[in-house]
């Protein structure tokens, strides 16, 4: 999905699955680094335009999936890529 896409709530795809996808495109395009937070869930719902508990639905898949984790009263953080995944590029060049 474009990271750039606005949430269409006619579309197929639940708001939540389609909020999931665009972050996750944000988060391959590097608009969070690895090891830091993302954006706040506060400044997703004002972004998008969706309620509270769906930003939280689309985090809860990420989180499920792996790209992301939460912390308690601190946020979402990207994760950290494994330390085989840099040294398989590595060995590529």
């Amino acid at each position: 999905m474009d990271p750039d896409a606005e949430i269409d709530h006619g579309a197929p795809l639940t708001p939540y699955r389609q909020l999931a996808e665009i972050l996750r495109a944000r988060i391959r395009r590097g608009d969070w680094k690895p090891g830091r937070a993302m954006a706040s869930e506060t400044q997703l719902v004002q972004q998008y335009g969706l309620a509270r508990t769906t930003v939280r639905r689309a985090i809860a898949v990420l989180v499920e999936e792996g790209p992301v984790f939460t912390v308690p009263q601190r946020g979402t953080f990207v994760t950290v890529p494994t330390s085989a995944e840099p040294d398989e590029a590595g060995d590529d060049a």
